[in-house]
Parts: C-alpha cells; sequence; structure tokens
C-alpha cells in the first residue's frame, strides 16, 4: 500500500468513527427525549410505576455518556484530530454531559410523579406543567434536530425560546407561592409543583446549551455568556462576507 494509499484509508477510518460517534450521540438524545415525554406522562395521569420507571432507567443514559466519553478519548489519542475534527470532539464531549444532565433531571421528574401519584390531583390535572413541558419537550426535539443537520439558524431559533420558558416558570412559581400561602393544605403538592417546574426549566438550560454547541462546531465561535443578538448579529455579517468572497 503506497503512502496515498494508507492516507485514503486512514481518512476514511477516521470519518467512519466520527459518524459512529455522532450516531451514538443522537441516539442518546432519543433516549432522553424518550426520558422526557414519559415522565410528563406519569406525572399528568398519576401514575406511579411509570415514573418510577423513567427514573431507574436513567442509569442507561449514564452509561451511553461513558461510552461515547471513552469513544472520543480513544479518537483524540489515535487519531490526532485536527481543526473542525477536534472541534467536533470536544463539542460531543460537552454535548453528552448536558444529555446526561437531561436525564438527571427526568429522573427526578419520575420521582415526583410517583410520590405525586398517591395525592389527589387537581381539577386541572397540572395544566401549567403540561404547557410548561410541551415547550421544553419542543425545544429539545428542536435542538436535537439542529445538532443532527448542523443547522446554525435552526438552533439559534431553538435558543431564542429559552426566555419563553424562563418566564413562565418563574410565572408558575409565583402561582404556587400564592397557593401555599392561601391553601396551607396545597403546600405539599405545590414545592413538588415547583420542583418539576424547576427540572424542566433547567432541560431548557441544557437544550440551550446544546444549540451554542452546534454553532461552535459550524463557526468554530463560544457563544457561551454571549448575547443572542450579538451572535446573529456575527454570523449574519460572517456569511455575507463568505458569499461576497465567493462571488
Amino acid at each position: 500500500m503506497d503512502t496515498a494509499d494508507l492516507s485514503h484509508h486512514t481518512s476514511r477510518r477516521f470519518n467512519e468513527d466520527l459518524e459512529r460517534v455522532r450516531t451514538r450521540v443522537l441516539a442518546m438524545g432519543g433516549l432522553v427525549e424518550d426520558q422526557l415525554a414519559r415522565g410528563l406522562t406519569a406525572l399528568i395521569e398519576g401514575d406511579s410505576a411509570l415514573g418510577h420507571q423513567v427514573a431507574s432507567e436513567d442509569h442507561k443514559v449514564n452509561a451511553m455518556e461513558v461510552a461515547i466519553d471513552e469513544e472520543c478519548s480513544r479518537i483524540l489519542a489515535t487519531r490526532a484530530p485536527t481543526a473542525g475534527d477536534l472541534r467536533m470532539i470536544v463539542a460531543t464531549i460537552k454535548t453528552i454531559t448536558d444529555l446526561e444532565r437531561i436525564g438527571d433531571e427526568c429522573e427526578k421528574i419520575g420521582l415526583i410523579a410517583a410520590r405525586l401519584a398517591s395525592v389527589e390531583r387537581p381539577a386541572d390535572r397540572y395544566r401549567e406543567i403540561k404547557h410548561l413541558g410541551r415547550g421544553v419537550q419542543g425545544m429539545v426535539h428542536d435542538a436535537l434536530d439542529a445538532l443532527a443537520r448542523l443547522d446554525v439558524e435552526a438552533a439559534l431559533r431553538t435558543a431564542r425560546t429559552d426566555r419563553m420558558i424562563d418566564e413562565e416558570y418563574e410565572s408558575i412559581q409565583r402561582q404556587c407561592i400564592t397557593f401555599m400561602m392561601e391553601d396551607p393544605r396545597s403546600i405539599r403538592r405545590a414545592l413538588e409543583v415547583m420542583w418539576v417546574v424547576r427540572a424542566l426549566e433547567r432541560i431548557g438550560d441544557h437544550a440551550k446549551n446544546l444549540c451554542e454547541y452546534v454553532i461552535y462546531m459550524v463557526h468554530g465561535k463560544d457563544v457561551r455568556h454571549v448575547a443572542l443578538e450579538s451572535v446573529e448579529h456575527e454570523i449574519s455579517v460572517h456569511a455575507a462576507e463568505r458569499d461576497q468572497g465567493a462571488r
């Protein structure tokens, strides 16, 4: 095998490694997305068994994080990736950390759902949680979709929705405090609801992080702690300069 053939062979194997990691990350994302959906169902339907099941399956998410992290470490040690490929691996390691933390929050929701199953459900069947939950589910789904397609515009759109999630979370928290002040008998349930919406708000934060990693993978820019408006402006300027240079 001559040098050119060896280089091509090595490059092909490296691309296969990256694609395998990418596939496993998306599978991990699908698992936590399912965990979130079932945890919310357990809460709303008062299904204690389902809540315990969701909580008990968190070890699967943890195992996937460890396996993918080990695979990324192996690639770093044996393939010596450069530039864009290195960014991809670094962002992947960060991504699986956030996915694992989403799994942790889903575990909390499952445990709380199991506890609340023994308490009489409110007449509105946790309407506020359902609405917030749908918003967070949509955000996680869209973030994973942007990650799968490396779509920066979709990532930015999804990241923007985190503000609405935060506002709705704060509104529910205020409402729960009012309920507890008006009726001390509601304190236990209101506190559990507050923990659930806190978990959902944190999941929204992790979904936003996933969107930031998409931007990092594509543009090589670390946009954590940077206002979204500034990120959007910088990316639009970069795109315009690229288009002008292509003419």
